[in-house]
């Protein structure tokens, strides 16, 4: 018989409490324990119930949902995926969230109540399954002894190549666990890296912007949100806009290659898809591309590791020691495309030493 997960859901609503209930017990492998209504009442429950997952709502009365985070995963760490709005000031207070601990999100589509939150059912069940499966106690990486903070831009940026336009590229793939292990490597990146870096992290279009800019203010690179018409230039990032593949245009007529917004394949998963970004790096920059895999469920980016050792680039996938959910870098290692193998915390200088080798 299969195991069921238990889930504590959190939220201030009791059309939310109702209507997520229905959702998460529709899938006969899950059982919601109980329902609070704030986060003091969570806590309280967590530490009663000892669920699997926990689904938290951030803004609530009494304990709103960041406060209660914090005290369950010092307490009784376990996996918590967290409610929040599809909002910019939404995206901020999530990203804190998932840097404090939490697993996942999941956005309501219409605000802090949303009678439509049937939309979203199928989301719901699958992150709170996925979650089911990470390890919350175990993620957060050690760092070696007398490993610096992440670097702040200088004043001045170093001189580029001559014509100014990435001979390389880093092609980054991430899904559940991102936004924290990213911080664990985009900023420790140095502002002269000899390379683009294209970063695919599975998210909602209205939150790819304010974590590019939350990147941005973190790291020594350049970090925006990919738009159409970029050139790609050494030591700058750019984050695959949510709801939109991000490939990339060959140079032409003097410029060097470019980025490019489409939306098929359309029968694939994840759309910014991660195979379909590190595919078309190949088909631009060859051999010069660093393919780099990290935490995830599922195997996006496996197909496009593969292709990028066969076409002769390196390739990194982090290691199981600090995964949220070992999945995609799981898959990469499977079929031999991982060349490292790496703890997130040694990812960014394994990067600047192969991008230390001249093309």
């Amino acid at each position: 018989m299969t195991t069921q997960i238990t889930v504590v859901l959190v939220d201030d609503s009791a059309l939310m409490r109702r209507e997520i209930k229905k959702i998460l017990e529709s899938d006969p492998r899950i059982r919601v324990l109980a329902c609070a209504r704030n986060g003091e009442e969570a806590v309280e429950l967590v530490k009663k119930c000892e669920p699997d997952v926990v689904t938290m709502d951030i803004n609530m009365p009494v304990m709103d949902g960041i406060t209660a985070l914090q005290v369950i995963m010092m307490e009784s760490p376990r996996p918590v995926v967290m409610l929040s709005s599809l909002t910019q000031e939404g995206a901020i207070t999530t990203f804190e969230c998932l840097e404090l601990g939490a697993v996942d999100f999941i956005a309501k589509p219409s605000g802090t109540i949303s009678r439509d939150i049937g939309r979203q059912a199928a989301e719901i069940v699958a992150k709170v399954k996925q979650a089911a499966r990470s390890r919350p106690g175990t993620r957060l990486p050690r760092r070696p002894a007398g490993r610096q903070g992440p670097s702040r831009r200088p004043r001045y940026r170093p001189a580029v190549s001559t014509d100014g336009a990435a001979r390389r590229v880093v092609a980054i793939g991430v899904s559940t666990g991102g936004p924290k292990t990213l911080m664990e490597v985009a900023p420790y990146l140095p502002s002269d890296l000899d390379a683009a870096v294209l970063i695919v992290q599975h998210m909602p279009e209205a939150f790819t912007k304010p974590f590019a800019e939350r990147l941005d203010g973190a790291s020594a690179i350049h970090v925006k949100e990919s738009q159409p018409g970029d050139v790609l230039m050494p030591g700058w990032g750019y984050v695959a806009r949510g709801g939109k593949h991000m490939v990339l245009a060959p140079p032409a007529r003097g410029r060097g290659a470019m980025i490019r917004h489409v939306t098929r394949p359309d029968d694939v998963p994840h759309i910014p898809s991660v195979d379909v970004m590190m595919h078309s790096a190949v088909d631009v920059f060859g051999p010069n591309v660093l393919g780099v895999l990290l935490t995830g469920m599922g195997a996006d980016g496996a197909d496009g590791m593969v292709r990028i050792r066969q076409a002769g680039g390196s390739t990194i996938a982090e290691d199981e020691s600090t995964c949220v959910v070992f999945g995609m870098p799981a898959q990469a290692i499977a079929r031999g495309a991982a060349e490292y193998v790496l703890p997130c915390y040694h990812i960014a200088e394994k990067i600047t030493e192969i991008l230390a080798c001249p093309v």
